[in-house]
C-alpha cells in the first residue's frame, strides 16, 4: 500500500479508538468530569500522564530542534524532564493531600481569597491557550503533510476531534484516551528510530547508536561525522553551543520550573485514589518518559545526518518525492539563489537557499531514510496522538478554570451538579475554538511556543504553589502581587522581544535579540520573571498581616506524612 493509504488506515484506526473510548467513558458528573472520579489505577494514570506531558512539542518539535540546534538544543530536554521530577517530587504529594485539583483553587484556598483565585484563573487561561496554541499547530503541521491539506484545515480538523472527546469524556474519557495515545506515541517514535539506527550503526538500540561508529567501514563515530558535515557547511560543530551560558541557564531552570506549575499535569495526581497511588503514577509516568527523551537526541543526530546528505550539492531535479511533498506544505523551500540547481545548505543566510522548519524534521525523518509507507503512516498518527493528547488536558484545565473556579466558587456558589457539567462543556467549546486561532496563527515553531507557557507558568503559579506549601507565613497580599508582578513581567517580554509591540513590529530575529535583558531569550526569561515574583511577594509579606492561624495550620498539615495525620490524608 501506499504511504497516503497507511497513513489514512492507522490514523482512521487511532482515531476510531479515541472516540470509542471517549463514548464508553462519558463523564455522568462533575467528579468524573474533572477528576475521572478518582478511581484510576496508578499504572493506567502513570500512561496518561506520560502522554499529557510528551506533548506535540516533545514528540513533533523537540528532537527537530535538536537537530537544528545541536547543542544548544539540549536545553528542553533538560529542562523538561529535571522539571518533571520536580513536580512529581516536590509539588504533588502535597497537592494532592490538600485535596484541591486546580491550581486556582488550591491558591484561593491556601491564599484565602478570591481575588487570589481570579488572578491565579487568568494566569491559567494564558499559561494554557499559549501551551495549546502549540499542540494545535502540531496537529495541523501533520494533517497538512499526510492528510494533504493545508496547515489551516487540518487545525481546524483536530478541534473537531479534541473537542468531541474532552467535552464527552472529561477527565474519564481523557485518561483512558491518552493511556491509548501512550502506546501509539512511544511506539510511533520508537520503531523509526530503531530502524534507522540499525540501518545507519548497526546499533538496534538508538540510545547506544548515537555513540556508535556508521556501519559504512570508515570507523568514524556517529557524531564525528556529523560535527564535520556542520562545519564543511559553516555551521557550528553540533557538539558545540552558540548561546550564552546565562541564556542557557535561565531557559533549562524557565522549563522546569514552569513544568512544576503546569496546571494540567498537576491535576492529574487527583485522578488516583490515594497519596501513595500519586506517587507510584509519578514514578511510572517518568519511566515512560524517559523512553521517548533518551532517544530523542539520537533522532535528531540521524535525522540531520540524512537530511544534509540527502540535499547537500545535489540538484533539485533529483529530490526524491518527500522532498516535493514536504515543499507543498510550505515548511520546505528551496530558493535557487544563483541559479546552477543545485540545493546549497549553509549557514550564511545570504548563500543559504533551504529553508527547514524544524517541526518537520521528526516527521519526515523516515521518508528521508526511505523505511517502509507503514513506518510513515504509524509516524503521522503518533504525532496526531501526541498532540491531540496534550491539548485535550489542556483544554479541561480551560474549561474547569471558568466552570469550577470562576462559576462554582466565585459567580454562582448554588449552581448544580448537573449546570456546572453543562458550563464546563460549554466552556471547553468555546476554548476549542480560540485555541484553533492560536493553532493557525502561532508566534513560532511548536517547542518555542510550549517553552513561551512554560515561562509564563514559571513567571506566576510556581512562587505562589512554593511558598503556599513551605512557607507557612506567606499570605494573601504576597502570593496575589508576586503573581501580578511575575506575569505582567513575562507578557510584556513576550510582546516586546518575540512580537515587536514596543519596537515597531521588529522581531527578536531581527535586531532585538542584543536588547535582551540580562542576555535572556523569552524563552528563558519566565526564569528572572519568577525572580521579580518571588521577590516583590516576600516583600509585601513582609508589611502586611500574616494569615489566619487555621491556614498555617493546614499548611503545616500537609507536610505531615499520610499515616501520621490519616485525617488530612485526602
Amino acid at each position: 500500500m501506499s504511504v497516503q493509504l497507511w497513513t489514512y488506515l492507522l490514523v482512521g484506526i487511532t482515531f476510531a479508538l479515541y472516540i470509542g473510548i471517549a463514548i464508553w467513558s462519558r463523564a455522568s458528573s462533575t467528579k468524573e468530569f474533572y477528576v475521572a472520579g478518582g478511581g484510576i489505577s496508578p499504572l493506567a494514570n502513570g500512561m496518561a500522564t506520560a502522554a499529557d506531558w510528551m506533548s506535540a512539542a516533545s514528540f513533533i518539535s523537540m528532537a527537530g530542534l535538536i537537530s537544528i540546534l545541536g547543542y544548544d538544543g539540549g536545553v528542553y530536554i533538560m529542562g523538561w524532564t529535571g522539571g518533571y521530577v520536580l513536580l512529581a517530587l516536590l509539588l504533588a504529594p502535597y497537592l494532592r493531600k490538600f485535596g484541591k485539583f486546580t491550581v486556582p483553587d488550591f491558591i484561593g484556598e491556601r491564599y484565602y481569597s478570591n481575588t487570589a483565585r481570579i488572578v491565579a484563573v487568568i494566569c491559567a487561561l494564558l499559561v494554557s491557550f499559549t501551551y495549546v496554541a502549540g499542540q494545535m499547530r502540531g496537529v495541523g503541521v501533520v494533517f497538512s503533510r499526510f492528510l494533504e491539506v493545508d496547515i489551516n484545515t487540518g487545525v481546524i480538523i483536530g478541534m473537531v476531534i479534541v473537542l468531541f472527546y474532552a467535552v464527552m469524556g472529561g477527565m474519564k474519557g481523557i485518561t483512558y484516551t491518552q493511556v491509548a495515545q501512550y502506546c501509539v506515541l512511544i511506539f510511533a517514535f520508537m520503531v523509526p528510530a530503531i530502524f534507522i539506527s540499525f540501518q545507519m550503526t548497526g546499533s538496534l538500540v538508538p540510545q547506544v547508536g548515537m555513540g556508535s561508529t556508521m556501519n559504512d567501514g570508515s570507523g568514524v563515530y556517529v557524531l564525528e561525522k556529523l560535527n564535520s558535515i556542520n562545519t564543511e557547511l559553516g555551521f557550528n560543530k553540533y557538539t558545540d553551543g552558540s548561546k550564552s551560558l546565562i541564556d542557557l541557564l535561565a531557559i533549562t531552570c524557565a522549563l522546569m520550573v514552569g513544568t512544576a506549575g503546569l496546571p494540567h499535569v498537576i491535576v492529574r495526581f487527583f485522578t488516583v485514589k490515594k497519596v501513595s497511588d500519586a506517587r507510584k503514577s509519578a514514578g511510572l509516568a517518568l519511566l515512560f518518559i524517559a523512553i521517548l527523551y533518551t532517544a530523542a537526541p539520537a533522532v535528531s543526530v540521524f535525522s540531520r545526518i540524512n537530511l544534509i546528505s540527502t540535499v547537500k550539492d545535489n540538484p533539485y531535479t533529483s529530490m526524491p518525492q518527500w522532498f516535493s511533498n514536504w515543499e507543498q506544505t510550505g515548511l520546505l523551500k528551496f530558493n535557487d539563489k544563483n541559479n546552477d540547481g543545485k540545493i546549497q545548505y549553509l549557514a550564511d543566510p545570504n548563500l543559504n537557499e533551504l529553508y527547514v522548519d524544524p517541526d518537520i524534521m521528526v516527521l519526515a525523518n523516515p521518508e528521508i531514510a526511505n523505511l517502509p509507507p507503514w513506518v510513515i503512516g504509524l509516524v503521522a498518527a503518533g504525532g496526531l496522538a501526541a498532540a491531540l493528547s496534550t491539548a485535550a488536558g489542556l483544554l479541561l484545565v480551560i474549561s474547569s478554570s471558568i466552570s469550577h473556579d470562576l462559576i462554582k466558587n466565585i459567580i454562582n456558589p448554588k449552581i448544580t451538579d448537573k449546570g456546572e457539567l453543562w458550563a464546563a462543556r460549554i466552556s471547553a467549546t468555546f476554548a476549542v475554538i480560540i485555541a484553533g486561532y492560536f493553532g493557525i496563527n502561532p508566534p513560532d515553531f511548536v517547542a518555542a511556543v510550549v517553552a513561551l507557557a512554560f515561562g509564563l507558568a514559571a513567571a506566576s503559579f510556581f512562587p505562589a504553589i512554593i511558598l503556599g506549601i513551605f512557607y507557612k507565613k506567606m499570605n494573601k497580599e504576597g502570593a496575589i502581587t508576586g503573581m501580578i508582578v511575575g506575569i505582567l513581567f513575562m507578557l510584556f517580554y513576550i510582546l516586546k522581544f518575540k512580537f515587536g509591540v514596543f519596537d515597531g513590529g521588529k522581531s527578536s530575529v531581527q535586531g532585538l535579540s542584543d536588547q535582551w535583558w540580562f542576555g535572556v531569550s523569552p524563552e528563558g526569561f519566565g526564569s528572572i520573571a519568577m525572580i521579580f515574583n518571588f521577590l516583590s511577594a516576600l516583600l509585601v509579606n513582609k508589611f502586611t498581616p500574616p494569615p489566619p492561624l487555621e491556614v498555617q495550620q493546614i499548611v503545616e498539615n500537609i507536610r505531615i506524612p499520610s499515616g501520621s495525620s490519616p485525617a488530612n490524608n485526602h
